[in-house]
């Protein structure tokens, strides 16, 4: 048992098809198992496109990132699988609408299968910046007022 390596299970989020966890976090490190484009109620694929499941892969990592109070900000690097890259400027169109510049760093590849046959699979690496966060904002006078009580989570920012 690791006890350094937290295990992040959404519950609004599609299970797990084997053994691991949808996301692993390691310090301020999270790894984002690869996405595919299912349901998270009925585990069935959504959409037989690869716009349709670009979203529904999007919608997915989002639920992922909510779960730890990220979102897609925090994303450094993806990896994207696809099982026909002549539908990479499809996907690009649906990918970027969920992201602003900076953009994560990127891989993408085309493979021969991926589960369940979808067109696509997405993984990332992102990383936890909240708390620094928390604190620029108070040093630049948006934290809280600690003087009339602090209404941060864990104390004064």
């Amino acid at each position: 048992m690791n006890m350094f390596l937290k295990s992040i299970n959404p519950e609004n989020a599609p299970k797990a098809l084997g053994p691991y966890s949808p996301a692993v976090k390691l310090g301020d490190f999270v790894y984002v198992s690869g996405q595919v484009p299912l349901d998270p109620k009925t585990g069935e694929v959504v959409g037989t496109t690869i716009e349709e499941q670009t979203h529904q892969v999007m919608r997915n990592l989002h639920t992922v990132l909510q779960e730890m109070g990220l979102d897609f900000h925090h994303i450094v690097k993806t990896t994207i699988f696809m099982s026909d890259l002549n539908e990479f400027d499809q996907l690009n169109t649906v990918y970027g609408s969920y992201l602003e510049e900076p953009y994560p760093a990127r891989s993408c590849v085309q493979v021969a299968r991926l589960p369940k046959d979808v067109k696509v699979e997405i993984e990332c690496i992102v990383i936890d910046t909240l708390m620094y966060e928390q604190q620029m904002a108070a040093q630049q006078g948006g934290g809280c007022d600690c003087g009339g009580g602090c209404s941060c989570d864990g104390g004064c920012c």
